[in-house]
Order: C-alpha cells, then sequence, then structure tokens
C-alpha cells in the first residue's frame, strides 16, 4: 500500500473559468475536489506541492491528504489538464473518499529478475501486454504495485492475471481473467525465419 501524501491548498471563492483564471493569475492551480455523495470544494494548489508528484509512478492510484485552510479532505487523483506547450497542469480532479469507499485504480506491473530469465539470455524479448492493471478496492487496500518475477522463464513462456498475487479485498477488473500480462517472445531473427521457413 501507497503511503499517504500530504498537500496543503486555498479555498478558491470563485467556481468556473473565471475562478480558474483568478487563481492561475494568482501562480496556483485550479483543482476541485468532488464526490462521496458531498459538494464539491473548489480550490487552489501551490504547483510546487503537486508538480513533483504528477511525475511520479502511480499518481492516479496514490491517496492525498489535502489540507483546506484546516480542513482535511482524503483523496484520489482523479484527471490532470496540462498545457499543450508547457506540460504543466492547469487544472486538476480529485475524487473524495472515505475509508469505505470502492474505487477503481490503475495499478502498474513491475517485473524483476530479467537476468534469470534463460529465455531473454539467449536473446528473447520480453513482450509487456498490460503495464497497468485495474482493480476494485478500498482506498487503504490499494497496491503500490503488482510484481511480476521473470526468474526461470524460457522464449515461449507467458505470464497471465491467473499468476498474479491479488492482495485480499482486492478485486481485478477485467472481462479475460486469463489475459496475459508479459510473454517472452523471439528474437526477431528467429521470427523471421520461422516465417520464411513456413512460406517455403
Amino acid at each position: 500500500m501507497a503511503e499517504t501524501t500530504k498537500v496543503v491548498a486555498k479555498m478558491r471563492s470563485r467556481a468556473g473559468k473565471g475562478g480558474a483564471r483568478s487563481s492561475r493569475r494568482d501562480g496556483l492551480i485550479p483543482a476541485v475536489i468532488y464526490g462521496d455523495k458531498q459538494a464539491p470544494v473548489m480550490i487552489a494548489l501551490e504547483p510546487k506541492s503537486i508538480e513533483r508528484e504528477l511525475h511520479k509512478e502511480g499518481f492516479f492510484n496514490h491517496r492525498m491528504e489535502i489540507d483546506v485552510e484546516g480542513t482535511g479532505y482524503a483523496v484520489l487523483p482523479r484527471d490532470v489538464q496540462v498545457d499543450p506547450v508547457t506540460d504543466r497542469p492547469l487544472h486538476l480532479d480529485f475524487l473524495r473518499i472515505g475509508p469505505d469507499s470502492i474505487i477503481t485504480v490503475q495499478v502498474p506491473v513491475h517485473f524483476r529478475n530479467e537476468s534469470a530469465a534463460p529465455g531473454i539470455k539467449r536473446g528473447g524479448v520480453l513482450n509487456i501486454v498490460l503495464h497497468e492493471i485495474t482493480v476494485r478496492t478500498k482506498p487503504a487496500d490499494i497496491p503500490e504495485y503488482f510484481e511480476v518475477d521473470l526468474t526461470g522463464l524460457e522464449i515461449g513462456h507467458s505470464i497471465h492475471l491467473s499468476t498474479l498475487n491479488i492482495p485480499e479485498g482486492v478485486r481485478v477488473v477485467s472481462r479475460d481473467k486469463n489475459a496475459t500480462v508479459a510473454s517472452i517472445a523471439a528474437p526477431t531473427v528467429v521470427r523471421e525465419a520461422a516465417a520464411q521457413a513456413g512460406t517455403d
């Protein structure tokens, strides 16, 4: 489970585009906290407090505690609008969460021990099909990542959803419960030779 990041924000008195522009003129990033059957809260964030978080892996499944002038809100980032030229955030949406909220998030997949996979040593290529896996769970149970151990895998081996270690209370959202997460594919030269052999 990921740690909770703490962020400080100010209340934004005006909603809509005018209020957002006013916040940007003050050097702040406009944002909104919504959900959990409560009224939306318009806020403005210090860029430094959020920009460093934006570039971290799994930004959208990291819980945050936003302090808005003394009132704390437990949230998950839900959307970021960025400037197409500068790539800086223009507006953020945060989903308010309670301890019993059930939410859908994307959890990154980490692969380890590539050097211990005979198939990769012999020139095979790790073909990643799912970089992230969608799950439904309570905020406190969100996994930081799923880990796939490649030790001992040969060319032609596949890793499927069903082989992952899914923590209790976490449900994978997938039409195919045995979808392929990754496979070790033959190197291009081998594949091309096989294709040529098939056409002879």
